[in-house]
């Protein structure tokens, strides 16, 4: 430890007498109610060691706290202030250990308590334990974890509601449900805490039909619990499934926070419920929810998602604040609906765009075959922004090349990619050597899916339809009953639809829709119709 510059005094014996401190100095007055950033702190911090205030245990912990656990906390100036104490009592010891185990080092906090474990003469307390345990669980130790579950044990600290809370946090952040449950027990006894502990992990690891049985068992439930169990929902692609629990949600009468509004728009994006959407974002403004970066972006990219461009242009252009995920959803949705120049002119108003910004100019490029930009716009992330190119960005090169019958130069770039080709850049070379009647690479690329061990149907039709294009009809049908000696079916694709506000999904060939009877009735008259108008209109 580095040597001390302060030496610490009694703490007066009661809360009251600690307030009567504070504000008769003047120093610890405004760390208390004007002090909002480091900057700030460090000019109160040199007045208190030139009045020799320093000295004082109460100022240095306030100092210690304001640094290590504030919204305005610097974890690193916390340490230099908690090196220059050289007696340090359970307060400074807790709140240093705390603050790094709310940081982005949080194997700091471990080796702090470990330090204070062997070199201190203050023994941990029921406060100390629950940072410890966050710290292992925000590092997935969940081995080291158990350990310290053992000394609690055995100190006799398991009775204790937030120490209890903070080791089921532990195990279900580690995916440890075994161990979670064992502490858990059927929940009687634990608080809102613990419960949303479970169900937050359990959908974390994809397991949302358990989660939402804990969360149906739940004695009460906090806004926590409902954001936690929709955003599960949403993030498992159980879109339908977020919605209906929306609505129970409106039912009881809770009010939704704008966490709780973003989860909902992400799931109405995906199954293009305008409707439904457009009802959210009156809810919005009805209720004068702030909107923040994040439930902009939610909003224009639900309009995207939904067809609704223009009034994705209107959010994103009312917006009090945009911000870089803003830009980036309003380029990806002007370029996904054929409005390549519009997304590539936003894109430029960009003073420093990050990686999904060049996904989004690429995207756009490739929308509009535009080769000669989408090769500019990579070179410029790359040489001008230092920015590495991810899967993604190479995805999108590769498509452009493709799209444009440059299939050697897609070769090339699939050859000097410094990670593996996934399937959806395969998948694009197969279909482009479909289009271009290109056999021997379509081999290639179909050998190169079927190693990546994905779904072999995808293979076996994109290369069934290469050779046919090639014009091998014989190889094309070795292709298709290849598939029926493996007993390989493709799956079928489905779709969405949004009806009077409700959605339907349907699936090609199916007809478990009550409706399927009318709808194919209604169909078969369509095609009735469209021949009838052909042959009256050569």
């Amino acid at each position: 430890m580095v040597p001390c510059i302060c030496s610490l005094t009694p703490l007066p014996s009661s809360s009251t007498s600690i307030c009567k401190f504070i504000s008769e100095q003047p120093y610890l007055s405004l760390l208390e109610t004007k002090c909002s950033t480091i900057k700030h702190l460090q000019i109160i911090h040199a007045q208190i060691i030139k009045t020799g205030l320093i000295k004082d245990t109460i100022a240095a912990s306030r100092l210690l706290a304001f640094a290590a656990t504030s919204s305005a906390a610097d974890i690193n100036y916390a340490l230099t202030i908690f090196n220059h104490i050289q007696n340090p009592n359970i307060f400074t010891w807790n709140t240093i250990i705390r603050g790094f185990s709310r940081s982005s080092n949080p194997r700091m906090a471990i080796s702090l308590f470990i330090e204070m474990l062997c070199n201190s003469v203050v023994d941990p307390d029921k406060l100390t334990y629950p940072s410890v345990f966050k710290a292992y669980a925000e590092l997935g130790l969940c081995k080291n974890g158990a350990q310290l579950h053992g000394r609690v044990l055995k100190l006799g600290l398991l009775f204790d509601d937030y120490i209890c809370n903070s080791i089921v946090h532990m195990y279900a952040n580690c995916g440890c449900f075994g161990e979670a449950f064992e502490v858990f027990g059927d929940g009687e006894g634990m608080d809102v805490v613990a419960w949303n502990s479970m169900v937050i992990s359990l959908a974390k690891f994809g397991r949302v039909d358990d989660a939402r049985k804990v969360f149906d068992e739940m004695p009460e439930r906090s806004l926590v619990s409902w954001n936690s169990m929709i955003s599960g929902y949403v993030r498992a692609g159980k879109w339908v499934e977020a919605l209906s629990l929306f609505r129970v949600m409106q039912a009881e009468k809770i009010k939704p926070c704008a966490f709780t509004l973003a989860s909902l728009l992400n799931a109405l994006a995906q199954l293009g419920a305008l409707k439904q959407g457009e009802w959210v974002h009156d809810y919005i403004k009805r209720n004068k929810v702030e909107l923040n970066v994040i439930l902009t972006t939610a909003l224009i990219n639900m309009y995207c998602k939904c067809g609704s461009v223009e009034r994705a242009w209107q959010v994103f252009e009312s917006a009090p604040v945009n911000g870089l995920s803003c830009w980036n959803s309003m380029i990806m949705g002007l370029a996904m609906h054929g409005r390549e120049n519009e997304a590539i002119e936003l894109f430029s108003r960009l003073d420093s765009p990050d990686d999904v910004s060049f996904i989004g100019v690429l995207t756009a490029c490739n929308h509009s075959r535009s080769v000669g930009k989408a090769k500019h716009y990579f070179s410029l992330m790359t040489e001008r922004y230092k920015i590495k190119p991810s899967i993604k960005h190479y995805g999108c090169m590769i498509d452009v090349l493709c799209r444009a019958g440059l299939l050697k130069e897609a070769e090339t770039l699939v050859k000097s990619m410094p990670m593996k080709p996934d399937a959806v850049i395969w998948g694009s070379v197969l279909s482009s050597c479909r289009r271009y009647g290109d056999v021997k690479m379509g081999q290639w690329a179909y050998n190169n899916l079927l190693g990546l061990g994905v779904d072999e149907s995808c293979g076996h039709v994109l290369l069934s339809n290469v050779y046919a294009a090639g014009g091998q009809f014989e190889m094309a049908i070795q292709e298709r009953m290849l598939m029926k000696e493996k007993q390989i079916e493709k799956k079928p694709g489905c779709s969405l639809i949004e009806v009077n506000g409700e959605v339907h999904e349907f699936v090609a060939g199916g007809r478990m829709h009550p409706q399927a009877q009318e709808i194919h009735c209604l169909l078969e008259n369509l095609t009735l119709m469209l021949h009838d108008i052909n042959f009256h209109n050569p």
